[in-house]
């Protein structure tokens, strides 16, 4: 077989290959947060209540350490996204790719700076000579107050995320290896994300009515992944938008 040919099926197999790694690494994420926030944060948190909070933690350290785990690692895993789906849609519009590219990093960043809040109270609860100048109350106070402050920077981040939707869903919807409606439903959670997040910042009673009709509408996010993991991209379509790119 001659060099050209072989580079030729080499060009032609890694847009899928790079797509299915992209899918694993989506996927990951995706389970990664629903485990820190519904089996980890939504099983001990009891909102309203510091010292019950605490308790939960306290009794629970290691699952409460392992979700924070989880969420740096599915942090790490959105880089390797970021620059596959980069090199996947820069085909379509290399200036969406970009600021696509961009949004992620920002989300990335607020993201990780948000866990530091999140790692808090494991430090706050954990009984360090330094700490005999608070009391228990004061401790654990401060504690559930991290807490809140992580939720509210993941609910900043969650703006820029919605950003990223939007400009995922035109590279979507404008590409042509990937099905169109995929995207129409990134764009719906864009701006379920944005709805969700202004409205914790402005009326936080109404956000918290409103939430459950918006979480629905991960279910893009989820197709997406599996659709690059099963399916990856059409291959033919992709190189014949490259060509033209």
């Amino acid at each position: 077989m001659s060099a050209a040919l072989m580079a030729d099926r080499s060009s032609e197999a890694w847009p899928r290959f790079y797509a299915r790694i992209a899918g694993g690494l989506y996927l990951f994420v995706i389970v990664g947060g629903i485990f820190a926030e519904i089996m980890v944060r939504g099983r001990l948190v009891v909102h309203g209540d510091a010292a019950a909070t605490a308790h939960q933690i306290q009794a629970h350290q290691l699952l409460y350490r392992f979700g924070f785990v989880v969420e740096v690692l599915y942090c790490a895993c959105n880089i390797p996204l970021t620059l596959i789906f980069y090199k996947l849609f820069k085909v379509v519009n290399k200036n969406v790719a970009l600021m696509m590219v961009f949004f992620d990093i920002v989300v990335n960043a607020i993201e990780s700076i948000s866990l530091l809040a999140h790692f808090a109270p494991l430090i706050l609860l954990g009984g360090g000579s330094y700490l005999n100048a608070f009391t228990a109350e004061q401790l654990q106070a401060a504690a559930y107050l991290s807490i809140v402050l992580f939720e509210h920077g993941f609910a900043i981040c969650l703006v820029f995320f919605g950003f990223d939707c939007f400009t995922m869903a035109y590279l979507i919807v404008n590409s042509k290896f990937f099905p169109r409606f995929i995207g129409v439903l990134l764009a719906i959670e864009g701006a379920g994300y944005l709805i969700n997040s202004f409205a914790l910042f402005l009326a936080p009673a109404l956000q918290a009515q409103i939430f459950p009709y918006f979480a629905a509408t991960a279910i893009a996010e989820v197709l997406l992944a599996l659709w690059l993991l099963v399916m990856g991209v059409n291959v033919q379509r992709w190189m014949e938008q490259a060509a033209a790119a």
